[in-house]
């Protein structure tokens, strides 16, 4: 049997790494030190290139089902990680087959749930996980995926200017169709909720979950939070012909979610005394791609939010709201942005990825100055900052310190 690679981008040091070897001993000098969740499968991070690539242990033809299916949802531009390829046709020293295995790059500033509460974090984290993975589930199912697999362990989050984004990283058991009935969402829920429970279950056996906090009340609320976001997005309104300024209330909050409205439908009674507003058309990135627009920086939509305030603060107290959008970001990014993320030393460079120190500055200021009682400027921010908060934050980069593999857990649940 002939080892095969197949690959968008094939890299010439795929053929170096020991394929001949079952993944959960490949030697230490191929891996890389990132926190792993819990999986059914064998899961390890390699570097290659100068980049980190999970890589699991699967059958191929699920192997190759999933890698195809993760290429058409970043297609349709959906969170997801990015598949690299997969390498079948192996076999061990003895001439023995062994499974294939799908090729995925890492998300950098990424960690797996457990990762997270294994850190000090807020005590609403979980609450601020299962909204990040509610509008994940929302953006998927309006694409017409269902899932089939919802579970925390089946994201990866990132730091989203206090919050969190998620993204799918694992697309085994979804199926992609021109839309989902509302049986096949109901039943993407049901499946949500109950993981959901028996991974904070897991938590909670470790010690890992703040003290009174309920698994199955959290659970529960992924339901909420998603129908609340679908009946936003998708449900009918009705008002009367004069309240035509409520189209646009409509879609602003649309966009305070995150969400673009690409096409409306609107339909008036046969009196044309009602009209009726539904979107046809949504998609998720309203305020990135203004800010990518605007200053080139790909960031979060919770950062890009958070950027674009400060942008707008910086044109308003220059009174430069006259002037060209663009001229006046370009400058915001010269003397505010940038003076910020710069200062950050190449040691500690790797704690948090840009937008996000820079959104942690910003409240790190304005915690300075509610406690002095004056504005604090913000050169004498970035200093304290950079002096005393950053220092103890763990490395997201490369995150070192605690394998998740090894926390305590009761329940095994999969995850890549």
């Amino acid at each position: 049997m002939a080892l095969s690679i197949t690959a968008s981008r094939p890299d010439p040091a795929l053929l170096d790494l020991p394929w001949d070897t079952p993944l959960e001993d490949w030697p230490e000098e191929y891996l890389a030190a990132l926190p792993r969740g819990i999986s059914r499968h064998v899961v390890r991070f390699v570097k290659l290139s100068g980049r980190v690539l999970a890589v699991k242990e699967i059958k191929t033809v699920l192997a190759e089902r999933e890698y195809q299916m993760l290429r058409l949802l970043r297609r349709l531009d959906l969170p997801t990680v990015e598949p690299v390829g997969v390498v079948s046709g192996r076999v061990d020293k003895a001439g023995e087959p062994l499974d294939a295995c799908l090729l995925t790059r890492h998300l950098q500033f990424s960690l797996p749930y457990r990762a997270l509460f294994s850190q000090s974090l807020r005590p609403d984290t979980a609450t601020r996980l299962i909204d990040a993975l509610a509008v994940l589930l929302v953006k998927l199912h309006l694409a017409g995926f269902w899932w089939g697999d919802v579970s925390l362990s089946n994201a990866l989050f990132r730091r989203d200017a206090g919050a969190f984004a998620a993204y799918l990283v694992d697309a085994e058991t979804g199926e992609l169709h021109q839309s989902l009935t509302d049986g096949q969402r109901e039943h993407d829920l049901d499946i949500a909720r109950v993981n959901i429970a028996g991974e904070l279950m897991d938590l909670e056996a470790g010690g890992y979950l703040p003290e009174g906090a309920d698994p199955i009340e959290i659970s529960t609320q992924i339901v909420t939070r998603y129908t609340e976001l679908w009946n936003e997005l998708t449900g009918p309104e009705r008002f009367e012909q004069g309240d035509r300024w409520r189209v646009d209330e409509r879609i602003r909050r649309l966009n305070e979610l995150g969400f673009d409205v690409d096409e409306l439908s609107i339909s008036t009674d046969f009196d044309g005394t009602q009209i009726q507003i539904q979107p046809k058309v949504v998609d998720a990135g309203h305020h990135s791609r203004r800010l990518l627009r605007l200053t080139g920086l790909d960031v979060e939509e919770n950062q890009a939010r958070r950027l674009l305030n400060d942008l707008d603060a910086y044109r308003a107290a220059n009174d430069r709201q006259n002037e060209d959008e663009e001229i006046v970001a370009h400058d915001w990014l010269a003397k505010v942005y940038e003076p910020i993320t710069r200062a950050v030393p190449r040691d500690l460079a790797g704690k948090l990825e840009p937008a996000e120190l820079f959104h942690e500055v910003l409240e790190h200021r304005w915690y300075m100055s509610e406690h002095a009682g004056r504005d604090v400027p913000l050169e004498d921010a970035i200093a304290d900052y950079v002096s005393t908060v950053l220092p103890s934050k763990p490395d997201e980069m490369a995150v070192v310190g605690v394998d998740t593999v090894e926390m305590p857990v009761v329940a095994m649940f999969d995850d890549d």
